[in-house]
């Protein structure tokens, strides 16, 4: 099946499917593979890889990345000037600069109508291109402080593990990239391609971008009883109020033992993560442009259009129609 077919399984491909990664001498390998198995793998339905993958060099010929791996990539940084997106995974150092080559091309590109997208601490170069001034954006949580106070004019978000400017994308360190990754798919494609890659990934669907970065999580002393799952119980009834003591009683725990356990294991309230997934659920309904926006709400547990729209403004920064139509001039 080809992808601009591919309608029946409502996956609609981007406009300008080409995303160009950025390789580096002393490379992130660990964020570079999360953008290779997240965007250049072959999708289990589609057949083929949902983007048009190729990797671009800041050095020219054979370099070195982390791990003492030696690197040979497709081309130079004259690959940026027609991508659709530029993945750059991570960053050498944020005390490292970065190239006046590099700068010039991303701003050039960007210009061009290119989307931006950073992991880590390759928010730091997006930050020496001015493509963050005056927009969110986030780093590791070690280094989000370095961040704000080198770039004064960019709204540094210490918690999130990612933000979504629209053509500016940066996320935290490490697994938050794959969360950034997969988020990219779900605005592309849609929550069904989004999920079978995250399924292929052996990793949770969706992570919200406000949540939060560092859950402290210590060893248990003894052997605890799993909210897995309840967790699961809980996706297959959204149109449930959601009672904490009738939850907590079901798991044979305290109301106060409940809630910080239920933080420790997802890193949010019960409320926030039943948002969540409200939200997501929400989002591939409103893909099946045969219900209706009150039929979405019902579906999804929110109960009403009006607290449907409330929260998708403000999680998403949109409304539930400009979501469904965004989704599907995508097919035009």
């Amino acid at each position: 099946m080809h992808i601009t077919d591919s309608l029946r399984s409502h996956a609609v491909a981007p406009k300008n499917r080409r995303l160009v990664l950025l390789a580096y001498e002393c490379l992130c390998t660990f964020e570079f593979g999360i953008a290779v198995e997240a965007f250049g793998r072959a999708d289990e339905v589609l057949g083929e890889p949902l983007y048009d993958l190729s990797v671009a060099s800041v050095e020219e010929g054979v370099f070195g990345a982390q791990g003492g791996v030696r690197l040979v990539v497709d081309g130079g940084l004259e690959m940026l000037e027609d991508a659709g997106t530029i993945v750059i995974p991570g960053w050498r150092s944020v005390n490292e600069p970065a190239s006046e080559q590099l700068i010039m091309a991303l701003q050039r590109a960007h210009q061009n109508g290119s989307r931006i997208v950073s992991i880590c601490a390759g928010s730091f170069v997006l930050g020496e291109a001015g493509l963050l001034n005056g927009k969110r954006a986030t780093a590791h949580w070690n280094s989000t402080h370095i961040l704000a106070q080198r770039f004064p004019e960019v709204q540094v978000e210490h918690g999130m593990i990612y933000v979504d400017e629209g053509s500016v994308i940066t996320s935290a360190g490490g697994a938050a990239g794959v969360d950034l990754c997969l988020h990219l798919i779900r605005r592309d494609y849609g929550i069904e391609v989004a999920n079978r890659t995250a399924r292929r990934m052996v990793t949770p669907p969706l992570r919200e971008g406000s949540q939060a970065q560092w859950i402290q999580q210590p060893v248990p002393q003894r052997q605890t009883k799993s909210l897995a799952p309840l967790l699961d119980d809980l996706r297959t009834r959204l149109t449930t109020p959601m009672v904490i003591e009738a939850l907590a009683q079901q798991v044979g725990m305290s109301r106060r033992t409940f809630i910080r356990r239920f933080h420790a294991a997802t890193g949010t309230s019960p409320g926030e993560w039943m948002l969540g997934i409200r939200l997501e659920k929400a989002c591939a309904l409103l893909e099946n442009e045969r219900l209706s926006i009150e039929q979405v709400a019902e579906q999804s547990g929110f109960g009403s259009p009006e607290t449907l729209r409330h929260h998708f403004r403000q999680r998403l920064h949109t409304s539930p129609t400009k979501w469904r139509k965004a989704f599907w001039e995508r097919a035009l």
